[in-house]
């Protein structure tokens, strides 16, 4: 025996003593010994379905069973839901361990397992969806199309489910959508189109998804569905077509091209299909979207740096997602003028590649091979034990039972299989994606010569032209000193390969820019960040724009520089100047992050806490580096850091909600499109005037008023639920990853402070600010705004906003606690002279001007409370003829200035105003507060 069967003997002997193998011949045993080795989760499905076990020992009858059961559905009409449930899952268990079976027994090509599995998830997932539907009928009666007949909830699959090419275990991607609007007939009672398809979808999702003692049959993601987790589950035809011509994004166009609709009825579903094919194709050669697929391609082998994925055959370099993103960019493109190319499976695409001359017979058939080898492997892989798994195994045992699934006997032969082939994906995938720009040759022999050379500083100084003999001598040493402290470190052959590259490319970098030792200083401390993680330093050396990047932003901007060190996998968003600094819409940074999302499993927190953070910090780069250099004037910056921050505040109170909800139901009363949730922002996220280091002042309020429990198994009252549910929220905020919190927030400007309830039901929070809080409560409700919530919810706050800003009050007494609020504020803030927030004349002066205005003025001048941010309020102060025009615009000049050197105290403080310039600014803010507030 070798080694690998050898380890295997024990767990071997384990399983066998859990079945019942008396009867069988030698032969028999030694052929079911064969496929426990390969496979844990075949023992166990044996273990509770011993009927089948005399199928496993015979090859023939193993065919028979498994081809017989080929496209047959399983009978659940008469079913309940336990029983169906377990019926699916038996179901799905045998199946694919019968398709497991005849692989390891080399019965048939991958191809056909992989079409097999795909046939099974159709047959499954038809099996429920009749079944859901069946049972809804029976109470709500059925939707009815144009022809009088039952109209259908169509499935379309995406990814390889949608190309007939599933893996073994793997998630499903479903989009539902329906044709048309309009009443359910013929039940005991009725309801809309829309919600009907609602309740069979979630019905379907829970027959395929929840865990049970027999198992899951998939695990369903929504995902890819028009708006993401925010969107409707269903959708009607009319709506999907809005959405995909108004709004479909390049990374959804390649995404359809794999959708298939699974349970086609040949007159709705050849009309969905028609809608579909304008969006994914066009009529012309679409070299177009190759700037988007390259952005794709960037941040794909951007994952792969930032997650090490160096053993992942799907994910990692030359990976299975490569060839299928080599193959689906070539039909994105020319799919419009080949129709043949338009069709979701890839092995077909492929073919069709080759017959149109677009990759030769010889690229195509080693792409395909190359494929299928990575496919078996996968297939073996997640047989062991079904796990969704693309990673190859670091333990014996697990590494034992893949060459035993793939008839090997040596680890270091399967090793090399997988690396040749993975190194020829990624070529071809390189060869489609290649931008065909040559870099430019660079006068780096200086460079080399300092970096391998062991002579004093002083030697090569006056070669040094841009800077004087002391910088010279100063730059050369910090580098010296930087070589020496890397030999201390485990950098490896490779890394120092690459650093010997990089420095005299760097040095070349920083003579064009003639920039001073201080900025050397600052791009070594984030080399000293990524010496030991080659990947990056190969990012730089394989993009020089990328460098020449890192030397601008380190040379504008201390605090950026910073950044960078603390968060290497952002020299990622480096590789593309122009997307870099390219100004994104608030929608814009909804798509990026839903993309980001995307690639996430769903049930894995911590990642996606981590890549919500990531997504954070490279937005704010992009923000910060937009900033500094010009392109984004100052007053828009504050805009885009509030966006992102609302996008990402979005996105963690629907991830908390989901998690929640899972745990204890819906509350009483909510839906998931209509939480009876809202999110009050106070401060610079309510003035939209946020910063880059700002925290986040929330209030969180709700309209639930039942005492009932929720509507899940772990039923809690609920209004214990949003208490719980703004805990999650914050704990998803606050709590510390690799790349830090997300936010900080600060929620003590919720009625009674830090006493009061984290949620807090709307009436309570109206009654609170009318009857109990103090004027700077009322004066910081005038800087607040909903930024998430149901329409109703957040016109309630608008109302009750508007009121507490129109109470009549005494205008001494306001006046008087106005001062008293500044001073406080002065005491608590004493010493910062130089300060354009705290100081006299300065940010806080301004808005305290502004909130006394609205506060005293606003029953009388609705306009002043229409906006929460004070360049608007100040507008509003001049059309009302509570300040005079010149006046005003000087105090939004003033307050621009003062926020811009705000904005430049964190980047650059190199780059502040001059000091007589935010003197003049705070005289200005200062002779104002004078007159309003001198006669107190």
């Amino acid at each position: 025996m070798t080694e690998p069967k050898q380890q295997l003997q024990p767990h071997l002997s384990q399983m066998l003593s859990q079945l019942d193998v008396e009867q069988l011949n030698a032969e028999a045993q030694q052929q079911l010994k064969r496929l426990l080795m390969a496979s844990s989760f075949i023992g166990r499905t044996l273990q509770q379905q011993g009927q089948y076990l005399a199928e496993f020992t015979c090859s023939e009858q193993l065919l028979r069973a498994l081809h017989s059961d080929d496209g047959t559905a399983p009978e659940l009409a008469l079913l309940d839901e336990a029983a169906a449930f377990a019926c699916l899952r038996r179901y799905r268990n045998i199946q694919l361990c019968r398709i497991l079976a005849a692989d390891v027994l080399q019965l048939q090509p991958i191809c056909s397992s992989l079409q097999q599995v795909s046939t099974l998830a159709d047959v499954t997932i038809n099996a429920a969806y009749q079944w859901a539907y069946q049972q809804l009928s029976a109470q709500w009666g059925t939707p009815q199309d144009e022809r009088g007949e039952a109209m259908p909830l169509l499935i379309l699959g995406m990814g390889k489910l949608g190309g007939a090419e599933l893996n073994f275990s793997s998630d499903i991607d479903l989009i539902f959508t329906y044709p048309a609007n309009g009443e359910t007939a013929g039940g005991r009672r009725s309801c809309e189109n829309q919600q009907f398809f609602t309740k069979l979808g979630q019905k379907l999702i829970a027959a395929l998804h929840q865990v049970t003692a027999d198992g899951f049959v998939y695990r369903v993601d929504m995902r890819l569905r028009p708006f993401g987790d925010s969107g409707p589950l269903v959708l009607s035809f009319a709506a999907m077509e809005d959405y995909y011509q108004e709004q479909g994004r390049e990374w959804e166009r390649y995404a359809m091209l794999k959708a298939r609709v699974l349970n086609p009825d040949g007159f709705h579903s050849s009309e969905l299909q028609q809608l579909l094919k304008p969006f994914i194709y066009r009529r012309y050669i679409d070299f177009s979207a190759i700037e988007s697929l390259r952005r794709m391609k960037q941040q794909i082998e951007q994952e792969n740096r930032r997650l090490n994925r160096r053993d992942n055959i799907k994910l990692g370099v030359g990976g299975i997602r490569e060839v299928e993103f080599t193959v689906q960019t070539l039909q994105l493109i020319r799919g419009g003028r080949i129709p043949a190319l338009q069709q979701p499976s890839l092995l077909t695409a492929l073919t069709v590649l080759a017959d149109e001359q677009i990759l030769t017979p010889e690229q195509a058939e080693e792409l395909r091979q190359d494929y299928l080898l990575l496919r078996r492997v996968e297939q073996a892989l997640q047989g062991i034990d079904d796990q969704q798994t693309q990673t190859l195994p670091q333990d014996d045992i697990p590494r034992a039972q893949l060459l035993a699934a793939l008839n090997l006997d040596s680890w270091p032969t399967l090793q090399q299989q997988v690396a040749l082939a993975m190194t020829r994906v990624h070529q071809h995938f390189k060869q489609v994606i290649d931008s065909g720009e040559e870099l430019e040759q660079q006068e780096i022999t200086l460079g080399r010569l300092i970096w391998d050379s062991e002579q004093p500083a002083e030697d090569f100084a006056s070669q040094l032209d841009w800077l004087d003999t002391a910088q010279a001598v100063e730059l050369i040493s910090q580098l010296q000193q930087f070589k020496q402290d890397c030999q201390k470190r485990s950098v490896g052959p490779r890394g120092r390969d690459f650093l010997a590259k990089l420095i005299p490319l760097l040095l070349h970098m920083l003579q064009q820019q003639h920039c001073l030792p201080a900025v050397l200083v600052r791009v070594l401390g984030v080399f000293r960040q990524i010496v030991t993680r080659t990947a990056y330093l190969e990012l730089l050396f394989e993009n020089p724009p990328a460098l020449q990047q890192l030397v601008l932003l380190c040379n504008q901007s201390g605090w950026l520089a910073e950044h960078l060190a603390r968060y290497p996998m952002l020299l990622d968003e480096l590789i593309d100047p122009a997307q870099l600094y390219q100004l994104a819409t608030q929608a814009d940074y909804q798509d990026r992050l839903r993309q980001q999302l995307l690639r996430v499993p769903a049930d894995d927190l911590e990642l996606l806490m981590e890549t919500l953070r990531q997504y954070k910090q490279a937005q704010q780069l992009r923000i910060a580096a937009a900033d500094i250099s010009g392109v984004l004037p100052l007053m828009k910056v504050s805009d885009h850091l509030t966006w992102l921050a609302e996008v990402l505040l979005a996105q963690v109170v629907e991830l908390a909600w989901q998690q929640m909800t899972e745990r204890y139901g819906l509350p009483d009363g909510a839906t998931d499109q209509d939480k009876g949730l809202a999110v009050i922002a106070y401060g610079k996220l309510g003035g939209l005037e946020l910063g880059y280091g700002s925290d986040l002042d929330l209030v969180f309020v709700h309209s639930c008023v039942s005492q009932g429990p929720t509507q899940g198994e772990r039923a809690i009252d609920s209004k214990q639920f949003y208490l719980k549910l703004v805990q999650r929220i914050l704990h998803l905020f606050t709590t510390r990853t690799n790349s830090g919190v997300l936010y900080e927030v600060d929620t003590r400007l919720r009625p009674s402070g830090n006493s009061g309830l984290l949620a807090i039901n709307i009436d309570t929070y109206a009654d609170y600010l009318q009857h109990e809080a103090w004027t700077w409560e009322h004066q910081a409700l005038v800087r607040a705004r909903a930024i998430y919530g149901g329409a109703a919810l957040c016109q309630r706050f608008e109302h009750i906003r508007q009121h507490i800003i129109c109470l009549a009050r005494d205008s001494k007494t306001l006046l008087q606690d106005v001062l008293q609020m500044r001073e406080k504020l002065r005491q608590h803030h004493a010493g910062k002279t130089d300060d354009p927030k705290h100081s006299v004349g300065g940010i806080v002066d301004l808005e305290f001007i502004s909130q006394y205005l609205v506060l005293s003025q606003g029953a009388a001048h609705p306009d002043l409370y229409r906006y929460s941010d004070n360049i608007r309020i100040l507008d509003a102060a001049a059309q009302c003829g509570l300040l005079p025009s010149p006046q005003v615009e000087a105090l939004q000049r003033a307050y621009q200035l003062l926020r811009g050197a705000g904005h430049r105290q964190t980047l650059a403080p190199a780059a502040l105003p001059a000091a007589d310039t935010l003197a003049e600014a705070k005289q200005t803010v200062e002779l104002a507060w004078q007159q309003l507030f001198a006669h107190a």
